[in-house]
């Protein structure tokens, strides 16, 4: 991996994001980082509604636009990461809203850069194929995916017959299902990722309910 704050800095080369991007990018950097959580609360990895959330509680700055037409930046893949990494070390967000209010740019994207440790590339990015990323981001994730399996087209999964379901268990009464041509289908490994992401989102929800 290259230096932390030279690693992050690459991103801003793929900005603008939409949302779904955005929490993709931000939950990836911070899977790859290896940061254990102190904060029970904090081990969930951003989703649309996390940043919205946060929007609203101006812990991140507004998107540039409204609806599905927002678009956010490098300054709020900052902003995410830095409250998600003092969430895990059990900082509260009013805390967490003080500290960003008082941070520049150039001290918020150190002091991110410093948490983190280390930082993928964007071609070292390992994404949630549940929530593949689009547009400029995807471009990136979609070259590393045809370097790593260049005769194999992503949706394809040559073991299963075309038009086969999978059903993969979440919990005890909750399975989804899934066509073979789906990526989320792609492999064993894929199906377990996907199971953990519903699962994520599950608890996300109920958080999120209960605050």
């Amino acid at each position: 991996m290259a230096e932390p704050l030279l690693a992050l800095r690459e991103y801003a080369k793929l900005a603008p994001w939409n949302i779904r991007d955005l929490a993709v990018i931000a939950g990836g950097i911070l899977d790859a980082s290896g940061v254990t959580p102190i904060n029970a609360a904090a081990q969930s990895r951003p989703s649309d509604r996390t940043i919205r959330f946060y929007v609203t509680r101006h812990l991140m700055s507004a998107p540039d636009g409204r609806g599905t037409a927002a678009t956010y930046g490098y300054r709020h893949l900052l902003q995410l990461l830095a409250i998600k990494l003092r969430q895990m070390e059990g900082v509260t967000l009013t805390s967490i809203e003080k500290e960003l209010t008082e941070s520049p740019g150039d001290v918020l994207e150190k002091r991110v850069a410093s948490a983190l440790g280390s930082v993928p590339m964007p071609g070292e990015l390992s994404v949630d194929m549940l929530s593949e990323p689009r547009g400029r981001a995807a471009r990136v994730f979609s070259q590393r995916s045809r370097a790593s399996s260049p005769d194999v087209p992503p949706s394809h999964n040559p073991t299963v017959p075309d038009g086969a379901w999978f059903r993969i268990g979440i919990s005890d009464g909750l399975e989804v299902s899934v066509r073979s041509d789906h990526p989320a289908a792609r492999s064993p490994a894929v199906r377990e990722r996907v199971a953990r992401a519903v699962a994520r989102a599950l608890v996300e929800s109920a958080e999120e309910a209960a605050r």
